[in-house]
């Protein structure tokens, strides 16, 4: 943990907004993002997660500021709920912003969450809020939050994973994380092996789901994904999870119609 920076619920925040106007996909880069996420490729439309690529510069710039009260090293994306409110076509222009919302207490440490919005013509076209858990020791610990108990739904497929998905999305993503990349680098930061980004595990559950033009997405990330390894994809009346050995949960999820 850096000695410069003091982790807390309550730590002030940056206020900042960053815009990025006229912003244009680049149609190749995204051909890659599709391929490795298991999205069709050439439809002139962009994939949910894909405005989450897009952000991810600013969002960095963000978190990476001395302003900002968490430490970058060692923080951990937990979730991610996102809004598309209609079709996003690959050719169009879009205006994206990046914000932090603010900081809340969680029960291994403090978590911010992080807000981007995608806008065409001046409407909010997508929209995302994504959390971020820096760990460390709290005066109270919360209880784990009780869920209730829900059937889990039915396998569907199961997925070999490559040792190098983690190099093949950080290419297409631009997220170049170590502990995606090698196991030597993954080790460093306690991993016995590289894990699969997140991101990419929600995208490539969503590209086996299927989701409508306007759409609400839910996901939280809840245990990491090693690489090389086998999971299974179940799905059932809008709900995904991705499982490992032993139904480990890795992914939960959800999608519906807006």
């Amino acid at each position: 943990m850096s000695p410069f920076k003091r982790p807390a619920p309550d730590a002030q925040f940056p206020r900042t907004r960053l815009v990025l106007p006229g912003l244009r996909v680049d149609l190749a880069r995204l051909a890659a993002y599709e391929r490795v996420c298991g999205f069709p490729t050439g439809d002139d439309a962009l994939p949910p997660t894909y405005p989450h690529v897009l952000g991810f510069p600013l969002a960095m710039r963000l978190m990476s500021g001395r302003d900002f009260p968490l430490p970058l090293l060692g923080l951990v994306h937990t979730s991610i709920t996102i809004t598309r409110h209609r079709a996003m076509p690959a050719t169009g222009a879009y205006e994206l912003m990046v914000r932090v919302e603010g900081l809340a207490p969680h029960r291994r440490g403090t978590e911010a969450t992080v807000v981007t919005e995608v806008r065409e013509g001046g409407d909010v076209v997508w929209e995302s809020r994504s959390t971020y858990l820096a760990r460390h020791r709290t005066r109270r610990p919360a209880e784990a939050p009780r869920e209730g108990v829900r059937k889990p739904p039915p396998a569907v497929a199961e997925w070999r994973l490559a040792e190098d998905v983690g190099r093949r999305y950080a290419a297409a993503s631009g997220d170049r994380n170590p502990i995606h990349l090698h196991p030597l680098t993954a080790r460093l930061f306690g991993f016995p092996r590289a894990i699969a980004h997140g991101m990419w595990t929600v995208a490539r559950c969503l590209a086996a789901h299927g989701t409508p033009d306007s759409c609400h997405v839910r996901a939280q990330f809840r245990a990491p994904v090693l690489l090389p390894g086998t999971v299974t994809y179940a799905a059932e009346d809008g709900r995904f999870e991705l499982r490992g050995r032993e139904d480990r949960i890795h992914v939960t999820g959800d999608v519906s119609p807006t």
